[in-house]
């Protein structure tokens, strides 16, 4: 699953996953539990897909972070948690994004990134994550192979 069904709703706990359309909004299910609730379009929604982090030259989307961090981490959950002190968690992020813009990302920003990443491990969504970028690439290189013949 790409991270374009995973969204984040302000003032619930960890991630959800989308899972039907309605006419006033749609069903998501918690990642953490399972339960299923209804959102109305006039809840708060973000989509992981959509978030970037700040950088000091551009906006880094969150995709290539979590990429990042499976790279720092070699796939395994992070090495820090979100509970752990700021200076903790910045110096952490320095190693995963070194050019974050330290005015504008916040500990709670980092601790965000951090709970989810290990939420989307946990649930094997990144792998799945990874996997549909490479796919169109081979997609590519076999339609190039097919016309050299």
């Amino acid at each position: 699953m790409s991270l374009e069904k995973v969204i984040a709703i302000t003032g619930k706990p960890g991630l959800y996953k989308l899972v039907a359309q309605t006419r006033g909004g749609f069903v998501a299910e918690s990642l953490i539990d399972k339960k299923r609730l209804s959102v109305n379009i006039q809840q708060n929604v973000s989509v992981l897909s959509e978030i970037a982090i700040y950088t000091l030259t551009e906006e880094v989307p969150l995709k290539d972070v979590f990429k990042n961090i499976k790279k720092k981490e070699n796939g395994g959950a992070t090495s820090v948690k979100a509970k752990d002190s700021k200076d903790k968690l910045e110096e952490y992020f320095f190693e995963v994004l070194p050019d974050y813009d330290e005015d504008r990302v916040y500990a709670s920003d980092i601790k965000k990134v951090i709970q989810w990443y290990n939420l989307l491990l946990e649930h094997n969504m990144l792998d799945l994550e990874d996997d549909s970028d490479s796919k169109p690439k081979k997609a590519k290189k076999e339609a190039v192979k097919d016309e050299e013949e």
